[in-house]
């Protein structure tokens, strides 16, 4: 995700940050912070990299133009936005640009919400095939299961501990992009079905639209609709994953 701002809201948007940051600092824990980093990366790169595809693939070739048409994580992390999100758990990679009037296989309108909707949509299908992976090596790997179960710092569960975290980062960020809030994804997927005077009003009002959203976040009140959200689909994911092993072995 990222925050549309004038340079005034801008530096608002990262004191608000910094001190969420600072207020994080006391519970900060390294190891978590190491074995969920991966994660991330990961997570932010193919999102991103749906988005620059997705857009590639209707027309508009300004993203390969930028070279985003890549998983090189390299690509997409933006450093303050990383830094951010492992610190006070809110970030963003550099933004896709595109040209919807270069859509030639969709309409402007259409297309957005195609190249919105895939980078959510990405984050979603690597949580799937990750949780296949997961499961994999917990019924063909001597020990996978009992070693995360004991939470022994070994090599195999280390791997399983970071490759569960992938899986609940992946689906955290595409749960928490579909939100209809600007600036993410979601809110143009979502808003485009609203009066077009109240689109207008959420375009003429989008810093401080992305501000209370700030607050809402930093107060825990996002927390507590995104967090139930998330554990219904990691558990639905598992109980599919698991029922398709059931049925092969």
């Amino acid at each position: 995700m990222y925050f549309n701002f004038d340079k005034r809201g801008l530096y608002i948007t990262l004191v608000i940050l910094l001190l969420l940051t600072l207020m994080n600092l006391g519970s900060f824990n390294l190891v978590s912070t190491l074995l969920t980093l991966p994660g991330v990366i990961m997570a932010i790169s193919f999102h991103e990299f749906a988005h620059a595809f997705a857009a590639d693939r209707l027309g508009d070739s300004t993203p390969r133009n930028q070279g985003r048409l890549s998983l090189d994580p390299l690509k997409h992390i933006d450093p303050v936005g990383i830094f951010l999100l492992i610190f006070a758990h809110i970030g963003w990679g550099k933004p896709v640009q595109i040209n919807t009037n270069n859509f030639s296989k969709a309409s402007p309108s259409k297309g957005e919400t195609i190249v919105s909707l895939a980078g959510p949509l990405m984050n979603f299908i690597l949580a799937f095939i990750l949780m296949i992976i997961f499961y994999a090596l917990m019924l063909f790997v001597p020990g996978a299961g009992i070693m995360l179960f004991l939470n022994q710092a070994s090599p195999i569960s280390i791997g399983m501990t970071m490759l569960y975290y992938a899986i609940i980062v992946n689906i955290g960020l595409g749960v928490f992009n579909l939100i209809p809030i600007p600036p993410l994804d979601g809110s143009k997927i979502f808003l485009k079905v609203l009066p077009y005077k109240a689109q207008r009003w959420i375009d003429n009002n989008m810093q401080i639209i992305s501000l209370v959203f700030l607050l809402l976040f930093i107060s825990g009140i996002l927390g507590y609709i995104t967090s139930p959200v998330i554990s219904v689909i990691v558990n639905g994911m598992e109980h599919l994953v698991g029922t398709i092993f059931s049925i092969f072995i």
